[in-house]
């Protein structure tokens, strides 16, 4: 599938982890979805109604984000990727969530985790 509708960058506060500390003060966590999925429908009758209103999609994943904590953000990256793959256009998609302040004693620059899923299963 060639075309792809991206949503990068997406930020919400969330209370994931594995430590109390981070379940307790929480921590913002960034979101990129690359959907896989045919715009030529949406193109035709440029009509929302026929592709994904990404707008909407942002809302829910930042529910998911600030909703019920857990340890791993594969976990989390899981839900977020069900989520996408709920909207009836998208064949795939291509899900990382970064966790920017994840606690590292040392200096970096990014943690993340992709997760790549299609309707027919992991990709």
């Amino acid at each position: 599938m060639a075309d792809r509708i991206a949503l990068r960058g997406l930020r919400a506060r969330g209370y994931h982890g594995v430590f109390d500390f981070e379940r307790r003060e929480g921590q913002d966590f960034v979101v990129d979805a690359v959907l896989h999925l045919d715009v030529a429908p949406a193109a035709a009758s440029d009509d929302v109604g026929d592709t994904v209103h990404y707008g909407l999609l942002a809302e829910r994943l930042v529910e998911i984000v600030r909703g019920e904590p857990v340890n791993l953000i594969e976990t989390l990256a899981e839900r977020l990727a069900a989520e996408c793959l709920a909207e009836s256009p998208v064949r795939e998609v291509e899900l990382t969530v970064h966790k920017p302040s994840a606690p590292i004693p040392h200096e970096f620059a990014d943690v993340a985790v992709t997760v790549t899923r299609s309707r027919e299963g992991r990709s």
